[in-house]
């Protein structure tokens, strides 16, 4: 019965940690995520870009969030390489001094991070405020999982399975190595599972050497997630991901001889403590970071030679999963047919994700390989909403129940809309672009800052609409339709401020006004597109209204 609580205990607390984690990463996604983007491309410099990741990983509390976003701009061809490979060498030491900053005891931190955050989450309609207050209390749940991890030892700590298990990992280096390795993979987070590891040694459930093993094998562990989460994308576009694998795994495994050798020997003292075990996580990651930064671009031939490919962004669709998730002739059950629109349509917005992340690129630049990768782009979103126009009309309705049939011409209508979206990419904002580039103009400082925030804006909502397609989820969907109203609002302030420095005679202003006011009706429009998903949730749980008008009030009539 005790071993039976203990495992139910443990499991709780793993699950609220995990939760705690995902809350905090999340939360800073959607606030600031497409912000990253322009952090990740503006590096060249390896170790500047070490430094970015660093600081990225500290900020997400997640490597393998880091390692994402890096392989994401890498597939669309905006990251080289040795870049790429420095930032996610640097995001895992950001995340090796993460462990560091929430191993202090800081119980009496947790009800004030709880009413701050719970306040801000709660009674704040601001969009960032709201996200802030779900980072704090995130923070604060990870600080209570944590003590419920200590907690949960209390009962075994004196019987006899606890010493067992913890002295034959501590023999069996190798397998206590295997272990922390399938627990950071299968908690898909390395922060959450070594920080377990220094919970145990901590309260003196494990001894310090099965300790190190275990975080030297999470560290392998954590390598394999962001290799599994970028399983569905072309295998030149994950080079990187590869590198830090076979980088962390040759360096994790030479590190568990070596310290296990040293340990056996008793060259060092066996008994440390938890600081000694995160003091040798951090140590690990940054010899790593330091031994591997100089050969981050050399790394690149032999890693080309074994996953050869085109990453030219004219070349984009290669990497961007170009098969369709329809087959007109095999329907399948009903519920099968809207997952296989579903995918499509997922695809269809992956796609225009790749034609709008690079806008304020061919802005600035306007290269001609950019803009033959945006009308590639386009041909094939057009190309899946004629497949997503034939598969629903080849769908059996007659046989389908009425709601399956609702929800099918719901998302064929929202098909519509992503087609539109993506020729105000490409008949709109590319031609805008080439003008301003013809003309040589350049907006204003405030200008240009004003249509970078609402371009991140849109790629942050971009997630959040993936999100609502695939969850149906009420409260996400209503998010959405807040930013939508929100990017209205932000379309009509920023044309307000550029009248007002035109009255306030600021050159670039009047020179580029008229491709100013464009992009700001092409980005709401592109916007509004991208919402449209949410409406058919909005309608369908009475969170809408069928119109905007003020009802006609009653006029008394005279008999």
């Amino acid at each position: 019965m005790v071993i039976l609580n203990f495992l139910i205990s443990i499991a709780g607390a793993t699950m609220l940690l995990l939760f705690a984690v995902r809350l905090v990463r999340t939360g800073i996604e959607r606030s600031y995520g497409a912000s990253f983007q322009r952090l990740l491309t503006g590096q060249s410099n390896p170790v500047q870009a070490s430094f970015v990741g660093l600081a990225l990983a500290v900020v997400l509390q997640s490597s393998a969030a880091v390692a994402l976003l890096t392989t994401g701009f890498a597939a669309s061809g905006l990251l080289a390489f040795g870049t790429g490979l420095a930032i996610v060498l640097g995001g895992d030491l950001g995340s090796a001094l993460i462990i560091q900053l929430l191993s202090f005891d800081l119980a009496w931190l947790v009800p004030i991070l709880l009413a701050i955050g719970g306040w801000l989450f709660v009674k704040t309609e601001k969009k960032k405020l709201r996200q802030a207050g779900r980072i704090i209390m995130g923070i604060a749940l990870i600080l209570i999982s944590l003590q419920f991890l200590r907690e949960a030892m209390d009962p075994i700590r004196g019987s006899a399975f606890l010493p067992a298990v913890s002295e034959y990992l501590a023999r069996d280096y190798i397998t206590a190595f295997l272990v922390g390795a399938a627990l950071a993979f299968l908690m898909h987070s390395s922060v959450a599972a070594i920080l377990m590891c220094v919970t145990l040694v901590e309260v003196g459930a494990l001894p310090f050497a099965a300790g190190l093993s275990l975080v030297l094998g999470a560290n392998l562990g954590s390598a394999f997630i962001p290799v599994w989460l970028t399983r569905g994308m072309a295998l030149p576009a994950r080079r990187i991901v590869f590198a830090n694998l076979a980088l962390r795994g040759i360096w994790a495994i030479v590190s568990l001889f070596a310290a296990n050798l040293i340990l056996q020997d008793r060259l060092l003292a066996a008994e440390f403590g938890s600081q000694m075990l995160i003091n040798a996580h951090i140590a690990f990651n940054a010899s790593m970071l330091v031994l591997a930064l100089p050969f981050c671009n050399m790394l690149r031939v032999p890693f080309e030679k074994l996953w050869p490919g085109q990453t030219d962004p004219s070349d984009i669709l290669n990497l961007l999963r170009p098969e369709s998730a329809l087959e007109p002739e095999n329907f399948g059950t009903p519920t099968q047919a809207i997952s296989s629109l579903k995918r499509e349509l997922l695809r269809m917005n992956e796609l225009l994700e790749a034609m709008f992340r690079p806008v304020m690129t061919l802005y600035r630049s306007g290269e001609k390989s950019q803009h033959v990768a945006v009308r590639s782009l386009d041909r094939e979103v057009n190309a899946c909403l004629t497949r997503v126009r034939d598969f629903v009309a080849s769908l059996p309705i007659e046989v389908m129940a009425k709601e399956d049939g609702r929800v099918a011409r719901d998302m064929l209508e929202y098909a519509i809309r992503l087609e539109k979206a993506g020729d105000v990419v490409a008949e709109r904002l590319a031609i805008l672009a080439g003008d301003l580039r013809k003309e040589n103009g350049t907006f204003s400082k405030d200008g240009w800052q004003e249509l970078e925030s609402m371009h991140e804006s849109i790629l942050a909502n971009m997630k959040l609409a993936s999100n609502v397609l695939i969850s149906d989820d009420l409260e996400s969907a209503r998010l959405l339709n807040m930013e939508k109203t929100e990017m209205k609002r932000a379309e009509r302030n920023s044309r307000k401020r550029h009248f007002h420095r035109l009255q306030s005679g600021e050159v670039q202003s009047f020179a580029t006004s008229d491709i100013h006011l464009e992009t700001l009706r092409a980005f709401r429009d592109f916007n509004s597109d991208i919402a449209a998903v949410a409406t058919p949730i909005l309608y369908a749980n009475g969170q809408l209204l069928e119109t905007r008008l003020i009802e006609e009030l009653p006029t008394l009539q005279e008999d």
